[in-house]
């Protein structure tokens, strides 16, 4: 990632910094979802910014690892778990440069973050038994909105192609309009074992 694009997100997490002193609530999917999930054992957030979903993971007793580039973004998400009296171990990283944190964990969490180059390495990392929750914006979110870009979408079917063709099961997989407006695949998926 260019020193542009991750002083582009600073600068988004500065912002939502000064609006919301608490992290927004997880994504609705992954709270539907919540009974598929372990209470216990290692999570990982990637990509995940402030920490909604990372602290989300903390306070169910899973030890969560947050993934991202921004800098802004992880010391807010720092702040906002020990304001939860949670901990989160927050990793700032360039999925673009560098590999994938080592496994395996027991939950992965994967909203909004495209990286085709890497996801097969970061599904690696899934513990047998594991589960991996995916939601990604579609092409047909183009219909409606002009970002993210075409880069940033799936194709209808993808993510469940891609999780079937790295040994997961899709044990549920969603594309649709939803609340907030967007066109998205939701998927949960599990490594057998």
């Amino acid at each position: 990632m260019s020193a542009a694009e991750r002083e582009r997100w600073d600068a988004r997490w500065r912002q939502r910094a000064a609006a919301d002193a608490l992290a927004p609530a997880p994504a609705r999917f992954l709270v539907e979802h919540a009974d598929r999930l372990p209470r216990a054992g290692r999570a990982l957030d990637v990509a995940g910014g402030a920490g909604r979903h990372a602290i989300w993971l903390a306070r169910r007793g899973l030890a969560v690892t947050l993934l991202d580039v921004s800098e802004v973004g992880l010391a807010l998400a720092a702040t906002r778990a020990a304001a939860a009296g949670v901990t989160v171990d927050v990793v700032a990283v360039d999925l673009d440069d560098a590999p994938a944190p080592s496994g395996p964990f027991d939950v992965i969490v994967i909203v909004h973050f495209l990286h085709r180059g890497r996801r097969d390495e970061i599904a690696a990392t899934l513990a047998p038994g594991g589960v991996l929750v995916a939601i990604q914006p579609t092409m047909t979110n183009l219909e409606r909105h002009a970002r993210p870009g075409p880069e940033h979408l799936v194709a209808e079917g993808e993510l469940a192609t891609w999780a079937r063709a790295v040994g997961l099961e899709v044990e549920i997989v969603r594309e649709g309009w939803n609340a907030e407006g967007r066109h998205e695949t939701e998927m949960v998926a599990r490594r057998p074992g």
